[in-house]
């Protein structure tokens, strides 16, 4: 029996880059956070030490500054694009690479009525995200976009029930049929295509989310996730897979029986956990091979 290396990569993770516009008066902003993955032919670096083939993690960094400068940060998707694309296209050793961006919203501040040309305030907790994986090079070459949001927190006071669940022993929960449903939601969404108008898209198919959230009465979380998955699939034909994930942030009817007072479904003890945690994958049925587009940089290889 002998020992062999397996899948393998490395890169800068977390590299935290501003970029500010100043073309004119009225600034622009675009607040990310970007981690590089590269795989290739590294089998000597991990068996021997030896490094000629390892571009170094710091070279990714000053990569990803500069491309923030020479490419432009309008849009997430385009950014990773032409980041992972320069690493497969321009070093040899480098057969896919995984770009992960987070990006941090801002919203201007408001003086007498107007919006300020150059000062912001963090928004909420709300992260866009994207990930872009480009494989091999020339005719042969492959690309997987993935866009997102996560820390998506919505609330809806009714439209949503939960009953006729399997009951056994241990179960304690009593059926409701008017119910608080609440979650932060990630939403991860997979391209069809890389000819996308990405800033479109994304207010496109955030505000399906939240549509489908407040409009359709909940038998069960499941429905609604469902619901919002189809709902971006019928709208954009430039997405073929929609993967949600939404952990179900429990609002408990508060005992206020105690102190002679009668409770109509007013008061809440909202809990932070434990919780349940729903995940759903919608997609067409003819969707294209996913290749390595969800092999997250974050997760273990």
């Amino acid at each position: 029996m002998s020992i062999v290396l397996g899948s393998n990569r490395y890169g800068k993770a977390e590299n935290r880059i501003v970029r500010i516009y100043r073309d004119t008066p009225r600034h622009e902003i675009h607040d990310i956070s970007v981690s590089t993955a590269l795989r290739g032919d590294f089998a000597a670096a991990h068996l021997a030490g030896d490094q000629s083939q390892v571009l170094p993690t710091d070279t990714q960094k000053q990569t990803a500054y500069s491309f923030a400068k020479e490419k432009g940060l309008l849009s997430i998707e385009s950014y990773a694009l032409n980041l992972a694309t320069h690493f497969v296209d321009h070093i040899a050793p480098v057969h896919n690479a995984r770009i992960e961006v987070e990006e941090f919203a801002w919203e201007r501040v408001v003086l007498d009525g107007t919006e300020h040309d150059h000062t912001w305030v963090r928004r909420g907790q709300e992260t866009r995200t994207a990930s872009v994986t480009v494989d091999g090079t020339g005719d042969a070459q492959r690309t997987w976009v993935i866009g997102g949001l996560k820390d998506l927190v919505i609330l809806k006071s009714t439209g949503s029930e939960f009953a006729g669940f399997m009951q056994d022993q241990y179960t304690l929960l009593q059926p409701t049929n008017d119910r608080v449903m609440a979650t932060s939601l990630t939403a991860e969404w997979r391209f069809s295509s890389t000819d996308v108008e990405w800033e479109d898209a994304y207010a496109q198919i955030r505000q399906l989310l939240i549509k489908q959230f407040a409009m359709v009465h909940s038998l069960a979380l499941q429905q609604t996730l469902y619901e919002m998955g189809k709902a971006i699939l019928e709208a954009c034909p430039f997405i073929t897979e929609v993967r949600l994930s939404a952990p179900n942030k429990h609002h408990f009817l508060y005992d206020l029986s105690p102190f002679g007072v009668e409770n109509t479904n007013e008061v809440f003890y909202a809990s932070d956990r434990p919780y349940g945690l729903i995940q759903t994958t919608v997609l067409h049925d003819d969707a294209p091979d996913a290749g390595p587009a969800w092999d997250s940089y974050t997760g273990l290889v």
